[in-house]
């Protein structure tokens, strides 16, 4: 995609792309019907998330961007993963050192820096909060 706005960007179906290279153009009912187009052909590439994060800022959304983001981040993680992820976010079962080594993962295996530095964060306002079970 070009620095310039194209807004909305399905509007440019010959410019975006799924994250193995599909272009939106491509993906038609009749295809999924016909099972050319399968659900890996849906993935959102992170290079979309990306632009939308671009088109964000420059609309002065900056909090919507960072949340753009981090979804594009989130695309190399396996969805079991994610899900995984979200369950030990949940603060009635959080667990201090856990959330510390899923922002290391995040970090080290997916280059996921902006949502290591999330989980870190909610780490530490869990522990502000006296949400961790003191035996843990």
């Amino acid at each position: 995609m070009s620095n310039e706005t194209k807004y909305p960007l399905g509007d440019s179906p010959d410019d975006v792309e799924t994250q193995n290279g599909t272009k939106l153009s491509e993906i038609t009912l009749e295809k999924v019907v016909e099972g050319e187009i399968d659900g890996a052909d849906l993935d959102i590439a992170p290079e979309t998330l990306e632009e939308q994060a671009r088109i964000a800022d420059e609309a002065g959304r900056t909090q919507l961007a960072q949340n753009f983001r981090r979804a594009a981040e989130l695309t190399l993680v396996p969805d079991d993963r994610i899900l995984d992820i979200y369950n030990a976010l949940r603060p009635s079962g959080a667990e201090k050192q856990k959330l510390h080594d899923i922002a290391d993962e995040l970090e080290d295996e997916y280059d996921a820096t902006l949502n290591a530095a999330h989980v870190r964060e909610a780490a530490e306002v869990y522990e502000e909060r006296g949400l961790y079970d003191t035996n843990t």
